[in-house]
């Protein structure tokens, strides 16, 4: 029997320990992927016991497949049920008792980052703008978004930005980057004045973040992503994320009582935001790509708001110009999805 990365989807199985100790490429046993590199899963045994060494017994707790789903986003390919999982985790470490046990955190950090981050969001939203007096752990904060930095080979090249046409012909080529900085205004990353460059995974991603109306023209133009760039990807920081880069039981456990926060952080640049309260309702995530910036990285990904699976990317250099051509589209129909937030009396 062998296992493979897709197997449980967990990026330093899959970038670094995978390539380095597979023994053969073709179907894995477990998940049932094809033509992907393959290992005997004892071979991962350290490095699931140092996770397990993590967690402690306890009557009233979880099974460890349980544990590693909800804790990491391990096992979520469609084919690894629990059986499969429980399969699996008792080939890794040949034991087929332990997966049948209820386990709980064995440790848990003190503080908590994430109610701390919910005090600055409302000092920065109604009381100090600039010098913010919340508790924030801003080295524990740095740390953590190294762990989610992703160079240039880690996503996609070529993104795409959208302008809505005041007429009839399209914008030319030189006219479809960032706006100067005097017309620059808020944006979910950008403090008015400040100019970023905003591009989207799909054209239709960037046109829908442009909030078109029927029958409005749109320009697309591509951007190709070049040259020495590293960003933070705040999408989905479980998939980022690895327990298998730590070292010590004790570092697993403050990263998995981190991880609520980091994808609270993702949560704040995706929101929806009115168009009416958006120089308040847009300085948190701008004070978070603030942060993000000076810790020297060059933009940040995070999920669209406006099209499900679109990814945005907020880039901090503002000159970055687009290559190609222009497409033109006219927008036929926009959707509308409500939610009922008071019935009727």
């Amino acid at each position: 029997m062998y296992c493979c990365p897709e197997c449980f989807n967990d990026r330093v199985l899959r970038k670094d320990i995978f390539p380095l100790l597979a023994q053969s490429v073709g179907k894995c046993s477990y998940c049932l992927t094809e033509n992907v590199a393959l290992l005997p899963p004892k071979a991962l045994a350290e490095y699931f016991e140092l996770l397990i060494s993590a967690y402690q017994p306890d009557p009233n707790g979880k099974l460890l497949v349980q544990c590693f789903r909800e804790d990491w986003g391990l096992f979520d390919h469609p084919h690894m049920d629990d059986s499969r999982v429980k399969d699996l985790l008792a080939e890794i470490i040949d034991d087929g008792e332990i997966v049948r046990k209820p386990f709980i955190a064995a440790f848990v950090s003190e503080g908590n980052q994430l109610t701390e981050w919910e005090k600055l969001r409302e000092e920065l939203r109604y009381r100090n703008r600039f010098f913010p007096e919340a508790d924030i752990k801003y080295e524990r904060l740095a740390s953590l978004l190294g762990v989610l930095g992703l160079e240039l080979s880690e996503f996609q090249q070529t993104w795409f930005r959208a302008r809505t046409q005041s007429g009839n012909d399209p914008f030319p080529i030189e006219k479809m980057g960032a706006p100067p900085k005097e017309l620059a205004k808020h944006g979910r990353a950008n403090p008015v004045g400040i100019p970023y460059l905003y591009v989207a995974s799909t054209e239709l991603t960037a046109i829908s973040e442009t909030r078109p109306h029927t029958g409005e023209l749109i320009c697309v133009a591509s951007f190709g992503v070049e040259g020495s760039l590293r960003v933070v990807d705040l999408r989905t920081p479980k998939k980022i994320v690895s327990p298998f880069l730590l070292a010590e039981p004790e570092e697993i456990g403050k990263m998995r009582s981190d991880l609520p926060f980091l994808e609270r952080l993702g949560e704040e640049l995706t929101r929806p935001v009115l168009p009416d309260a958006a120089a308040v309702d847009y300085t948190p995530s701008q004070f978070l790509c603030e942060f993000i910036k000076k810790q020297g990285y060059d933009g940040v990904l995070y999920r669209s708001s406006v099209t499900p699976g679109g990814i945005n990317l907020a880039l901090f250099d503002a000159t970055r110009r687009a290559h190609g051509t222009v497409r033109q589209f006219r927008v036929k129909a926009v959707a509308v999805d409500i939610d009922l937030v008071l019935p009727a009396k």
